[in-house]
């Protein structure tokens, strides 16, 4: 561990100390600040040449503060000789815009990638990508971990009633049905229709619903409009409890308000992103940590070791 060191931007400062505290380090002494305009000011404080240093910042809220300050954290550790930066980016902002679904816009994932490697990022570890071809969009290798492991051990313990794992919308399927088959249970699926950016409308839920607890599984939750609206069209099939699992608690907008209201018993997250106030203050969510998951990661990247069992 001599040659490793982790810093960390304001993303997520609370993630990056428990990632340390895993790995038996201290976190890396460095300046991340504002000018009065605005512009983002880094210093790192301590030598880094010859060191594989990890970076850790989400793209959390604000975005695009936050996505600046990993570049520029990146272009500051390039210049002070890292020998090897691996961006460790938790929760990957601009995922959703992965391809072009309408005329005259732009593919944003891919841009944000090009500026990681631009940077002088060697490679990227990142959790639960909303799609998983924006792996491809990197130039650098990725290590796409997935925070299921977590989510599991968590709901094991729990007491369920028939549960049926289900996915609000048919991109999910894929990780609501390797869910349901590790947990042993029935899966069902809800087609969903969008009508706009943050609007959705829900249309048919395929499976056996009624009479079962349900776990309804996500990548993320932005304003809660497509959890919300599943969890209610559910419960009118005759469900029993309705429980929320996801990675990425973005809780945008009127969120934590519609969480509440929801005809839901428990909204499990991990903190790949910190909870705002009022996430915090709800107390329908849970939050389980994904720092055991990283440090693991980073160890193993660090030595040069294989990853691949973490890939589950």
């Amino acid at each position: 561990m001599k040659k490793l060191k982790l810093f960390s931007g304001n993303s997520n400062p609370v993630l990056a100390k428990e990632i340390c505290d895993y790995l038996g380090i201290s976190l890396g002494q460095a300046t991340v600040s504002t000018f009065s305009d605005g512009e983002i000011y880094v210093k790192i404080k301590e030598n880094v040449r010859g060191n594989h240093v990890f970076v850790i910042q989400s793209f959390s809220n604000p975005v695009n503060t936050n996505l600046i300050e990993l570049l520029i954290l990146i272009d500051a550790l390039k210049r002070a000789s890292a020998r090897e930066i691996t961006a460790v980016i938790p929760y990957y902002g601009y995922a959703r815009q992965d391809r072009k679904d309408q005329p005259r816009v732009p593919i944003t994932a891919k841009l944000v990638a090009d500026l990681v490697g631009v940077a002088g990022a060697h490679r990227a570890l990142t959790v639960d990508l909303h799609t998983g071809q924006i792996q491809g969009f990197f130039n650098v290798p990725v290590d796409h971990l997935y925070a299921s492991p977590v989510l599991l051990d968590y709901f094991k313990k729990k007491q369920f009633d028939d549960l049926v794992v289900v996915s609000p919308d048919a991109g999910g399927v894929e990780r609501a049905r390797a869910f349901a088959k590790r947990m042993k249970v029935g899966l069902a699926i809800i087609d969903k229709r969008r009508e706009g950016p943050n609007q959705t409308k829900i249309m048919n839920i395929i499976g056996e619903v009624a009479g079962h607890d349900i776990l309804i599984l996500d990548d993320m939750i932005d304003t809660a409009g497509t959890i919300c609206q599943a969890a209610a069209a559910i419960k009118e099939k005759g469900a029993r409890r309705i429980l929320v699992g996801c990675t990425h608690p973005v809780f945008s907008g009127p969120a934590i308000e519609r969480l509440t209201e929801a005809p839901i018993d428990e909204v499990v997250v991990t903190n790949t992103i910190p909870l705002t106030e009022a996430g915090s203050a709800c107390k329908k969510v849970t939050v389980l940590s994904v720092a055991s998951l990283l440090g693991e990661a980073i160890k193993r990247i660090n030595e040069e070791l294989s990853v691949t069992s973490l890939f589950v």
